[in-house]
């Protein structure tokens, strides 16, 4: 079982889920605040990351995008709050998921297996494809543009593998929600348009001007045409 680090403040959120899980047979880390969260990352080596939004001191957007300088690890944010704005800056952070406390021990254990199974097969099928300035190389799950390969989170590869494969087609965000996140909930929506947004950043040139991941109004998402 995947080890699992837990960065959480409040201590019977804590060892809830950490007892949970670790009944489950995953070998987890627990650390109280972002500074010894950050530390225990560099010993423990975790394969992903359950981290808490509203931390004291160095929040959990703050965690994040110090993780996110050196890894792409799989992150997903804890919070107590459904909060809009609080969950879509985490998610620009860039967490790959999100889960409203309380949860149960089943739900949160569904969302790490749907998160690693991202990671493990993000949709990658054999050959490289030549999309403009991007190569993108789907036997070995690599993505370059102009040669330089771009970091991309597993989240963000399967999203541009799954639009990449349709080119013209026009996805939903629901349809996108089910493929990539395993999700039904339309609330989620946001997951998607935080994702693209994360993408776009990377694939894209800074003019604003989306060349390969378009928007189509009241309809979703589609990639080029170039």
């Amino acid at each position: 079982m995947p080890r699992v680090l837990l960065i959480e403040d409040d201590p019977s959120v804590r060892e809830g889920v950490e007892l949970g899980l670790r009944r489950r047979g995953h070998e987890v880390r627990a650390a109280e605040t972002g500074e010894s969260g950050l530390d225990a990352l560099r010993e423990f080596h975790p394969e992903l990351v359950l981290l808490d939004l509203m931390l004291p001191g160095m929040n959990g957007v703050q965690v994040c995008r110090r993780i996110r300088e050196t890894s792409q690890l799989p992150i997903i944010m804890l919070t107590a709050r459904g909060d809009d704005f609080d969950v879509v800056v985490g998610l620009e952070a860039g967490a790959d998921d999100y889960i409203v406390k309380p949860a149960r021990t089943e739900v949160i254990e569904a969302r790490i297996r749907a998160v690693l199974r991202r990671l493990a097969d993000p949709g990658g099928r054999p050959g490289v494809e030549f999309h403009g300035e991007l190569a993108i190389d789907r036997s070995g799950l690599n993505v370059a543009k102009s040669g330089e390969r771009l970091p991309l989170a597993p989240s963000e590869l399967k999203l541009l593998l799954h639009l990449s494969a349709s080119p013209e087609q026009v996805f939903s965000r629901q349809q996108l929600l089910e493929y990539v996140w395993e999700h039904s909930y339309h609330a989620d929506a946001r997951l998607v348009d935080a994702c693209v947004r994360r993408l776009r950043h990377k694939v894209e040139d800074p003019s604003g001007n989306p060349r390969y991941i378009q928007t189509v109004r009241g309809f979703g998402y589609r990639f080029g045409p170039l």
